[in-house]
């Protein structure tokens, strides 16, 4: 049984934190590509970040470079999402990725809401 479940999501002020938490079932993340998106209302699915498997290189999209850091905990098969100095623009549904190209195997996450609002 191969399952993403994220949590950790909900209301935050303007500049809070939030830290949300991908964990995975069925296979090991360590030998997987994965990424954090989301999605707003009307918007489309953006890539918001993602660690590889190889070298546990990183890579942000602009808008939430220097605020946002995504990390892998292999022990507990977990991914997570630091998420500070956030902003409203920062609503959205965020979904969780596993990428492994070479067997052409990719899973998605259910999602969590992240709301930022005063």
């Amino acid at each position: 049984q191969v399952q993403l479940v994220e949590s950790g999501g909900g209301l935050v002020q303007p500049g809070g934190s939030l830290r949300l938490s991908c964990a995975a079932s069925g296979f090991r993340v360590s030998t997987f590509v994965m990424s954090w998106y989301r999605q707003a209302p009307g918007k489309e699915r953006e890539l918001v970040a993602d660690i590889s498997s190889a070298d546990d290189n990183t890579n942000y999209a602009d808008s939430v470079k220097g605020r946002f850091t995504i990390s892998r905990d292999n022990a507990k098969n977990t991914v997570y999402l630091q998420m500070n100095s956030l902003k409203s623009e920062d609503t959205a549904v965020y979904y969780c990725r596993a990428e492994f190209a070479i067997f052409r195997l990719r899973y998605w996450g259910q999602g969590t809401q992240v709301t930022v609002a005063s």
